[in-house]
């Protein structure tokens, strides 16, 4: 459910303040917990550190971020894979296959002479 319009989006002042002291394009990352303020165009060129349950993720903020939340580019779940000994056999299977074909050589293709390569 998003925010009514009546109220307008969730900033943080206390963000904005610390943006405001801030030069653009410094390199200083502003530290946050807040994932859900809503990313305004004084942020843009900013780095904000915004914290994913575990530890501050880097964000840079850009132009293209404005009007998401900050949290939208911290993911809090961090994805490995799926399968077990099945998916480990399959990624094995294409590393070999992979390795065979870099060894083995060109088979098939000629070589064109450069006389018929421009045409002439």
């Amino acid at each position: 459910m998003s925010r009514s319009l009546k109220k307008g989006p969730y900033i943080n002042q206390r963000l904005m303040e610390k943006v405001g002291k801030l030069r653009v394009g410094d390199k200083t990352i502003i530290k946050t917990w807040d994932r859900g303020a809503t990313i305004t165009p004084e942020m843009v060129g900013f780095r904000f550190g915004v914290h994913d349950g575990r530890k501050h993720i880097e964000v840079l903020i850009v132009e293209d971020m404005v009007g998401h939340k900050l949290g939208e580019f911290a993911p809090t779940r961090k994805f490995i894979r799926h399968g077990g000994r099945i998916a480990r056999e399959e990624a094995q299977a294409v590393v070999t296959k992979e390795a065979q074909a870099a060894k083995a050589p060109l088979a098939g293709i000629k070589e064109v002479p450069a006389a018929k390569q421009e045409g002439k």
